[in-house]
């Protein structure tokens, strides 16, 4: 198993498409798969997202054999080659067109509603897909685009077979896939999760896009990997600079989380664009992780915590929150309610702000829970923690998300309302 899930793949495949940040690029994602993994992709890099709607024309007598493609704006694309070797006549060429220009414009309308297309002309365009098997429809997709007016074509995917990648580039500029495993039978043996993509997603998806400035300037962000005291074992984690930055955000991981959660690394992402620093690390060695009582000794986390935060202090003199998780958010909270703790803002999600006890009444930073309105144990945990908070504090509820946020756009949700939070309390 390469990928967890679509959300993942695109965070990992933006890392590899660093390096077009500076040609201002456009990205497209084919439906409907493709454009989970496009979003994070185009997020990654500030760009505007969009769907690239192909429509492949098969011959008659045999549908598998792609005689040309059309896309939207009226683009064709033919064989001239496979349209005399297949015999077809102009009528034959005519009856598949149109067929298919009708489910074109059914689908276009469908997922962009009234919002013009992102134009291509002179742009790089970055064609994403969630895997390859035979290649087809992503060289059709990359034709399309080209004779929109692209001036460089990249087609981009976390996962494909060897020949295939060798085929498709004569069709793009440039290739860019993760993985080319040699035993390949279906993209979907390489995800953990690969149920479909609803209509409702990939439309949800392209309307946040479009909602969201993504398409301007990306922030200039310094990523290293660090070494943190604190005040016991040696603490590794990742730390992200975006030029400017106002205020850092530490991330306190919980139970079954860590600084490589795709769900955390994507919150952290959207930190980062939003002007703030974050550091990302686990509070636990992996030998004491394998203790499942390490993960609840809450005492500890805190003291980690809030020496990992003092360590860093020293090191970037900015305005520091916290961001928890889980047992992390009980670590954080606990924390902020020791005396003298010099913290500006605490955010939980999907905590367990309960087992920070008696010390949620001494808490001074304010303090934003945030929970999945299916995520019914939880969220009853929260409510009865919020009472006992005493100091400025929200408690926040995504409609339909469950414990990991793993809905459409609930993630996205929680980074918004993290990042406002955070920014309000933090940023002067």
């Amino acid at each position: 198993m390469l990928f967890t899930h679509r959300a993942e793949a695109g965070e990992r495949l933006a890392e590899a498409l660093r390096h077009l940040e500076g040609e201002d690029p456009v990205v497209l994602g084919l439906p409907r798969g493709g454009v989970p993994v496009a979003y994070r992709v185009a997020r990654a890099l500030g760009a505007p997202l969009d769907v690239v709607v192909v429509r492949k024309l098969g011959v008659p007598h045999h549908r598998e054999l792609g005689f040309g493609a059309i896309g939207e704006g009226g683009v064709r694309v033919v064989s001239e080659d496979i349209v005399r070797g297949s015999r077809l006549g102009p009528q034959d060429i005519e009856a598949v067109e149109h067929s298919e220009a009708a489910e074109l414009a059914r689908q276009a309308a469908r997922f962009r509603g009234d919002r013009p297309r992102v134009p291509l002309d002179g742009r790089t365009v970055i064609v994403v897909d969630d895997g390859i098997a035979t290649g087809a429809t992503a060289a059709a997709a990359c034709e399309v685009v080209r004779a929109q007016g692209a001036a460089r074509v990249v087609l981009a995917v976390p996962v494909a077979p060897p020949d295939a990648v060798a085929r498709l580039g004569s069709a793009a500029d440039e290739v860019v896939c993760l993985a080319t495993p040699h035993a390949f039978r279906a993209v979907g043996e390489w995800y953990q999760d690969f149920s479909q993509t609803p209509d409702e997603e990939v439309v949800f998806l392209l309307a946040r896009a479009a909602a969201d400035p993504t398409g301007r300037p990306p922030v200039r962000t310094v990523e290293v990997e660090v070494e943190v005291d604190a005040g016991g074992p040696v603490l590794v984690g990742d730390l992200a600079q975006p030029e400017g930055a106002g205020a850092v955000v530490v991330f306190a991981h919980g139970s079954g989380s860590g600084r490589r959660s795709p769900r955390n690394r994507s919150v952290a992402a959207d930190l980062n664009r939003a002007g703030l620093s974050t550091l990302l690390l686990d509070l636990l060695t992996p030998g004491e992780e394998a203790d499942r009582a390490n993960v609840f000794d809450i005492e500890t986390l805190a003291r980690r915590l809030a020496a990992a935060t003092a360590w860093l202090r020293r090191r970037e003199f900015l305005p520091a929150g916290w961001f928890g998780a889980s047992t992390g958010a009980a670590a954080a909270l606990w924390a902020a309610g020791e005396t003298g703790a010099d913290i500006g803002a605490v955010v939980s999600r999907g905590g367990r702000p309960d087992l920070a006890g008696e010390r949620l009444a001494a808490v001074r930073a304010p303090t934003l829970l945030i929970v999945g309105g299916r995520d019914s144990t939880v969220l009853d945990l929260n409510r009865r923690a919020q009472r006992e908070l005493r100091c400025e504090n929200r408690l926040e509820i995504v409609p339909g998300a469950t414990h990991l946020f793993e809905e459409p756009g609930a993630l996205d949700e929680v980074a918004r309302l993290a990042g406002d939070w955070f920014t309000r309390h933090l940023v002067p």
